[in-house]
C-alpha cells in the first residue's frame, strides 16, 4: 500500500480488501453507503418493531463498478481521499485511464453522487468503452416501493417502511430519484475526454428529494457539483484542523477518525433538517443483523461526542437536540421499569423507546442515562448556551434524568448511604451487580448537574437531588486506595473493557493522583485484550494524567490492532468481530488526541489543559477550538503552549477569555493576540 506519496489523509491501494465489510464508506448527515454496496441507508428510516428494529436497506444505484474487458494490463487503485470526502476508481491503460469517483455530498445531504471520467492519452480516434458492473434492483425487503413517474430524466421510486418501531407508530416514507445507469460508457473516436454523472436523492417527501435532485443537476451541468462537495467538506475541514507532528502511522489513523466522525454530522449551513443520532458503525451499516442494527448508544454521548463538541458545537447541539426529541420515549422506558422520569434506552432508535434484541442490557444497563445527561452538562459549560434548556426542552430532560436517578435508589440503613442495586456496569462480563462504581458515580454527577443547572436558571431545587448525590454510594477500598468494580468485586476479576479507569476521565470523579494510580494498575491487567476498541485510550488518558508517557504509549499503540488496511476503517475487536466502521473506538482514539495530549478537561470554571507528550510526538496543533462563543487556535511543543483567539461571535457575545497558570498569573485573552 502507498499512502497518497506520503499524505496522511490520503489512503490509496492496488487492491480491496477480501472482507467487504472493511470497504470505506461515504455518508452525510442523512444518507450513507459502503463503497461498491448494493444498498444505502437514511438517516431515522426504520424498519422492525421493538427488538427487530433496524435501519431499512434503500437500494442503491450507486454500487457501480468499473471494468475494462479488453484492455491489455490495466492498472487498478482505489482511493479514499479524506481531504475531499471522495473515494476514487481509476483504471489505466496505456490508451486512456477512467476514474470513478463517489461521495455523499455534504452540504445537499440528500444526495449522493457517482461520475465517471475517460480521458484519451494517446493519439488515436477509435472508440473507447467501460462497463458498468451492478447488482442495483429498485426493490427492499424493508420498504414496500412503488414507481412514480420520470423527473428531469430521473426515475423514481417512493414507498413506507413495512413495520413500525413501535405499535400504531409511523411508518417512515421514503423517496429516491436516480440517474439511469447504462451497462457500458463510450468515449467518442472525436473525444478526449468525457465525463458521466449519475446522481440519486433520498428523502422523506416528494418534494425535497425533487429539489435535492435539481439542485444536483444544475450543478452537475455547470461542472461544479464535485466542487460544491468539496469546497463545503474543505470548510468543515479547516474548522476542524488537527495537525499532529508524529509518526506517519498516528497521523494516517488521525485523518481516517476525522473523516469517518465527521462525515456523521450536520453541515454547518444545513437546514433545520432533525438529527438522528450516531450508531456505532455509523449511517452506512445498520442492515438486520449488522452493527448492532444501527441502533444509539452510550457511543454517541461518551465516546463521539466530545471530540465534536470541542471542533464544532453546533453539531453537538444537534446531538442533544436527537435526545431531546426522543424524551417521551425515555419517559414510557422508566414507566414500565416502575421508576419516574425518564431512562434512555440501552439501544435507541427513532422513538427513544428500547430496541434493545436482549433484554437483559435495556434493564440493567442504565448508565446510559447518566451518559446522556453528562453530554449535556459538557455541552453547557463549553457554550453556556442556556436557551437550549430555557425554551427548547433542554431543562426538562435534565429534570426527567434527576428524577428517574431518585427514584433508581435505595436507602441502606446498614451504610447509612443510598444504593443502586441489580445493574450491568459498562463491563458487560457482569450483571446484576449492586452499586456499580461507575453507574453511581455517573448519577452522582447527573444529580449535581441538575442541581446547578436549576440554580443558573433561578428554578427551585429539590432538596432530594442535594442529599442524594451527597449519599450515595461509590464504591472505594480503604485498604487497597481503590474503587471497586461494584460491591464483591474480587481483585483480579476479568473485565470486559474501560470501566471504572472512566471515573478519573471522563467523568472527573474526585480522587488522588494515588487512587488514579491504583485504579488503573488494578484494571490494566485483568482487561480483555480483545475487548472493544475504545478500552485502551481511557487508559492511555489516564497514564498522560499521570506524566506516565510511555505506558500511555503502550496503551495507545494496542489501538492501531482494531485499525485494518487500507482505509483504515475501525473494527470493534482486534480479531475483526463486532461493528465495523467502529466510530466509538474512533472517538476514544480521538479523546487520546484532544484531551490525553493536550490535557483539556471540561469544567463548570473553566477549560482546564495539563499538555503531556509521549517521546514520538513533537507537535500538536488544535484550530478553532470552540469555549463561550471564542474560536481558539492552539498549539503545543515540547517547549511552550501558544493560544490565539482568531474569532468572536456576536450573537450571542462572547465571553471575555483569559489563561490562568498553576501559580495564579492571568494572562487576558483577545482576538488576534497570540
Amino acid at each position: 500500500m502507498a499512502d497518497g506519496e506520503g499524505d496522511p489523509g490520503v489512503f490509496t491501494a492496488t487492491a480491496l480488501p477480501g472482507d467487504p465489510r472493511l470497504l470505506p464508506t461515504v455518508t452525510s448527515a442523512f444518507l450513507g453507503t459502503r463503497v461498491f454496496r448494493d444498498i444505502l441507508h437514511a438517516a431515522g428510516v426504520y424498519s422492525g418493531a421493538a427488538g427487530d428494529t433496524h435501519r431499512a436497506d434503500v437500494p442503491s444505484p450507486l454500487g457501480l463498478r468499473m471494468a475494462a474487458p479488453g484492455a491489455h494490463s490495466p492498472a487498478e487503485s482505489f482511493t479514499l481521499d479524506t481531504w475531499t470526502g471522495t473515494f476514487s476508481h481509476t483504471i489505466e491503460t496505456p490508451g486512456y485511464t477512467a476514474t470513478q469517483q463517489l461521495y455523499a455530498h455534504h452540504s445537499l445531504v440528500h444526495l449522493m453522487a457517482s461520475s465517471v471520467t475517460i480521458r484519451r492519452l494517446d493519439g488515436s480516434t477509435h472508440p473507447v468503452t467501460v462497463q458498468l458492473q451492478s447488482l442495483f434492483v429498485p426493490q427492499s425487503q424493508d420498504l414496500e416501493l412503488t414507481p412514480g413517474p420520470d423527473f428531469l430524466g430521473a426515475h423514481y421510486i417512493y414507498g413506507q417502511t413495512l413495520v413500525p418501531e413501535v405499535e400504531g407508530g409511523p411508518r417512515p416514507t421514503v423517496h429516491m430519484l436516480w440517474t439511469p445507469v447504462p451497462q457500458s460508457l463510450t468515449l467518442g473516436g472525436e473525444e478526449r475526454e468525457r465525463r458521466w454523472e449519475f446522481l440519486t436523492a433520498v428523502a422523506g417527501s416528494e418534494e425535497e428529494a425533487k429539489r435535492s435532485y435539481s439542485a444536483g443537476l444544475s450543478l452537475a451541468a455547470a461542472g461544479s457539483l464535485h466542487r460544491s462537495h468539496v469546497r463545503a467538506w474543505a470548510a468543515l475541514r479547516r474548522g476542524c484542523s488537527v495537525e499532529l507532528d508524529g509518526p506517519l502511522a498516528l497521523r494516517q489513523a488521525l485523518h481516517g477518525c476525522l473523516y469517518y466522525l465527521l462525515s456523521a454530522v450536520p453541515p454547518r449551513d444545513s437546514p433545520r433538517v432533525p438529527f438522528h443520532g450516531i450508531s456505532p458503525g455509523g449511517l452506512s451499516n445498520g442492515t438486520r443483523g449488522e452493527d448492532y442494527w444501527g441502533h444509539v448508544f452510550w457511543d454517541q454521548d461518551t465516546w463521539m461526542f466530545p471530540n465534536i463538541l470541542l471542533l464544532y458545537p453546533e453539531a453537538a447541539r444537534a446531538i442533544l437536540q436527537y435526545r431531546m426529541r426522543t424524551l417521551e420515549g425515555a419517559r414510557r422506558n422508566a414507566q414500565e421499569q416502575g421508576y419516574e422520569g425518564a431512562k434512555f434506552p440501552w439501544e435507541s432508535a427513532a422513538t427513544g423507546r428500547e430496541v434493545c434484541p436482549e433484554e437483559i442490557y435495556g434493564a440493567q444497563e442504565i448508565h446510559v442515562t447518566g451518559d446522556v445527561l453528562m453530554a449535556f452538562e459538557q455541552y453547557y459549560c463549553t457554550t453556556q448556551d442556556q436557551k437550549l434548556f430555557r425554551e427548547e426542552g433542554g431543562w426538562e430532560l435534565v429534570e426527567a434524568v434527576a428524577q428517574y436517578w431518585c427514584s433508581r435508589m435505595v436507602w441502606s440503613e446498614e451504610e447509612q448511604l443510598y444504593h443502586i442495586r441489580g445493574v450491568m456496569p459498562p463491563d458487560e462480563y457482569h450483571s446484576h451487580v449492586d452499586n456499580s462504581a461507575y453507574t453511581n458515580a455517573v448519577a452522582r454527577r447527573s444529580l449535581n448537574f441538575a442541581t446547578d443547572m436549576a440554580r443558573d436558571l433561578l428554578l427551585p431545587v429539590p432538596e432530594e437531588w442535594e442529599d442524594r448525590a451527597r449519599k450515595i454510594k461509590v464504591p472505594f477500598d480503604e485498604e487497597r486506595k481503590y474503587h471497586p468494580e461494584y460491591d464483591g468485586y474480587s481483585p483480579g476479576e476479568p473485565v470486559k473493557q474501560a470501566d471504572v479507569v472512566l471515573l478519573g476521565f471522563p467523568l472527573l470523579h474526585p480522587m488522588s493522583a494515588e487512587v488514579r494510580r491504583n485504579d488503573l494498575e488494578m484494571y490494566e491487567p485483568v482487561t480483555d485484550p480483545a475487548g472493544p476498541a475504545m478500552t485502551w485510550s481511557m487508559f492511555a488518558v489516564g497514564w498522560l494524567e499521570l506524566k506516565e508517557l510511555q505506558r500511555a504509549w503502550s496503551q495507545l499503540q494496542k489501538c492501531f490492532s482494531n485499525i485494518t488496511e487500507p482505509f483504515k476503517v475501525w473494527v470493534e475487536n482486534s480479531d475483526g468481530s463486532g461493528a465495523v466502521n467502529f466510530l466509538t473506538g474512533m472517538g476514544g482514539f480521538l479523546q487520546v488526541i484532544l484531551f490525553g495530549f493536550t490535557g483539556f478537561r471540561i469544567t463548570r470554571p473553566g477549560l482546564l489543559f495539563d499538555p503531556a507528550f509521549p517521546d514520538d510526538i513533537n507537535q500538536l496543533k488544535v484550530s478553532s477550538v470552540s469555549y463561550l462563543g471564542n474560536k481558539l487556535d492552539i498549539t503545543i511543543t515540547r517547549e511552550e503552549i501558544s493560544m490565539e483567539v482568531t474569532e468572536t461571535s456576536q450573537e450571542p457575545p462572547a465571553s471575555p477569555l483569559e489563561a490562568v497558570l498553576e501559580s495564579g498569573q492571568s494572562f487576558p485573552l483577545c482576538q488576534g493576540m497570540a
